[in-house]
């Protein structure tokens, strides 16, 4: 059976979550505290960068979410994930890519700032200029990628939702908004919701995480360098 290491709110590891529900493959979950544990040497020996999520499969390890996404589809084509047709493939990666390097960084920009400093304010900026493009790459359709869902669904459908608790709300993007209730009525994306009280808690711990990294990074690198 798969084993999945991963934090329940990891945002780099609810997608893979998500697409082993979608997906309806067996697997086990096992929850890394990312207070410190992804630094113990049991961890390191899985994944030497320190980070979840970690895909098991009997021998085989996989790292970094997007080779795990792109595991799970070649092995377990069933049901598909991704489109066959070069448009909707790109329309796919350009969701799956433009959350990660553009919404992801700009989430934690707001999760770490106070609300007035400068970089809040381009935090800010920088998730309405990607909402803006993600409005008009979905225009009518159901889904990124027309039906089914695909993984634009279960990258970008971790982020966008999270927006309106950051005080973001997406009423200003009335297809995007539609497309996130879709998904949050979807029994796969009830599975992962965080309660409220499991929210709070994981903002407060995220101010205080980058501390915890760069005191343990520091222990690590002494090991590294002995």
């Amino acid at each position: 059976m798969l084993k999945l290491y991963y934090a329940r709110p990891s945002l780099f590891a609810r997608p893979i979550w998500l697409t082993l529900l979608e997906k309806q493959i067996p697997f086990e979950l096992v929850s890394v505290n990312l207070g410190g544990d992804q630094f113990e040497p049991t961890f390191l020996e899985l994944n030497p960068f320190g980070h979840v999520p970690v895909l098991i499969d009997g021998d085989f390890r996989v790292i970094e979410s997007q080779a795990i996404l792109d595991y799970l589809e070649a092995k377990y084509p069933t049901p598909s994930l991704l489109p066959q047709a070069p448009e909707m493939l790109a329309k796919v990666r350009m969701v799956q890519f433009v959350a990660l390097n553009e919404l992801l960084p700009a989430i934690v920009g707001l999760l770490l700032n106070e609300t007035a400093t400068a970089d809040f304010q381009y935090a800010e900026a920088r998730v309405g200029n990607t909402l803006r493009f993600l409005e008009g790459l979905l225009g009518d359709a159901s889904f990124f990628a027309g039906e089914p869902i695909t993984l634009a669904e279960t990258v970008a459908g971790t982020l966008i939702p999270v927006l309106p608790k950051l005080a973001i709300p997406l009423t200003s993007y009335p297809r995007l908004q539609a497309w996130s209730e879709r998904l949050l009525a979807r029994p796969t994306w009830q599975t992962i919701q965080l309660s409220e009280e499991e929210w709070n808690d994981f903002r407060r711990h995220f101010k205080v995480l980058p501390r915890v990294w760069q005191r343990r990074r520091r222990q690590r690198t002494q090991i590294l360098t002995s």
